[in-house]
């Protein structure tokens, strides 16, 4: 028998544009954050080591400081390590792996996976890597893996790869798939009793022998991974595979495409929601608004959101279905006259407008009711 954490797709490094100034920061720490949890998960369930199926780095352009943090970071996982290089951060010439950096700093424990040839991890246990040495395979590195292999009946050997099966790829021209067939041919044959993937970021079950799984990434990155932020643990014994899924991350992305705002009880229920959240700091939203609201409620939404995004990791907001209409009770409590009266006509006129333009003077005027208010 043989217990191995499965993990994949750290992608150390990885920033997001839509990131407040302090939020990648935490973001970035969350990741090594992560390598020490998975090595504590490691030691806890027993896991005689662990295999990261790519995508380690964000990319071969990483700083010299994410490298030393990483590496730093691995020196604490207490098992032995077996990384692959994946799309992200390929095994060539200008790979993270053969910077002085990672070669000079590396713990003995922790091993890159370099070429296809089994590697003995203990008595009886042996792994099998299909590492990326370019962005774009013109092959199934799997079927490569694997072809050369003899039946194994006393040795117990897992695969370590990364990309996509075919069956769950939408680009069935894709050179780099993995053969679902191919691979659990390799399975029934004995040549490999366990294919360990990396890539999709969820943790996924693939065909129906159990034996090959996507450990998705110990850590979300986006809005459309469903089982994010987990690993596996992993057990191989003569009756087969048995897995079990541990919680790794701490940040949370949420996408609501069609949020109908029209009345003010829209505009509180949505409050509701954004203050009912966990763990704010690491939550990262995507809103999606619809409907039509009048200048005044409009503006107590802009204050609404400002609010949330000095507290949420991030908010992305989409507005483009969102309708705003003046209305003369808008303006009535302001007391305008003279020049800001004649301006604010004309910003209505071009508000109800539609193109960039209408966008502008919409602005203009929550700002332009914002301030009147403020002052009175």
């Amino acid at each position: 028998m043989t217990r191995f954490l499965h993990t994949g797709d750290w992608q150390i490094g990885m920033t997001r544009h839509f990131f407040m100034e302090g939020v990648q920061e935490r973001f970035a720490q969350s990741r090594f954050d992560a390598i020490r949890k998975l090595g504590r998960i490691a030691e806890e369930e027993d896991c005689q080591f662990m295999v990261v199926c790519g995508d380690v780095f964000e990319s071969n352009l990483v700083d010299r400081k994410t490298v030393s943090r990483a590496v730093e970071a691995m020196k604490d996982i207490p098992v032995p390590v077996y990384l692959l290089p994946g799309n992200h951060d390929p095994l060539n010439a200008a790979s993270v792996y053969r910077s002085a950096t990672f070669t000079e700093r590396k713990p003995e424990h922790v091993h890159v996976i370099e070429d296809m040839s089994p590697i003995k991890v203990e008595e009886g246990v042996e792994i099998v890597g299909a590492p990326w040495t370019s962005k774009r395979p013109n092959q199934d590195l799997v079927a490569s893996a694997t072809a050369p292999l003899e039946s194994a009946t006393d040795t117990l050997r897992i695969c370590v790869a990364h990309g996509i099966v075919d069956t769950l790829s939408p680009d069935p021209d894709d050179p780099a798939l993995i053969s679902l067939k191919e691979a659990e041919d390799a399975l029934a044959q004995n040549k490999i009793h366990y294919l360990a993937l990396g890539d999709r970021h969820s943790v996924t079950e693939v065909g129906d022998s159990g034996f090959i799984w996507y450990a998705g990434a110990p850590e979300s990155t986006d809005y459309d991974e469903l089982k994010p932020g987990l690993a596996l643990i992993s057990t191989i014994n003569q009756d087969g595979v048995t897995t079990k899924e541990v919680q790794v991350g701490s940040w949370t992305f949420i996408e609501r495409k069609q949020i109908d705002l029209n009345t003010t009880e829209d505009v509180d229920l949505l409050r509701e929601w954004l203050e009912g959240l966990e763990d704010k700091e690491r939550t990262v939203v995507k809103l999606r608004f619809l409907g039509a609201l009048s200048l005044s409620l409009h503006g107590v939404l802009e204050e609404l959101l400002v609010h949330f995004q000095e507290l949420l990791g991030a908010v992305e907001i989409g507005m483009n279905k969102l309708v705003v209409r003046t209305y003369d009770e808008d303006f009535m409590d302001l007391g305008l006259s003279g020049f800001a009266s004649t301006t604010v006509e004309r910003l209505r006129i071009e508000a109800e407008r539609s193109g960039p333009a209408s966008v502008t003077a919409r602005d203009a005027l929550v700002l332009l009711v914002r301030l009147a208010r403020s002052k009175k």
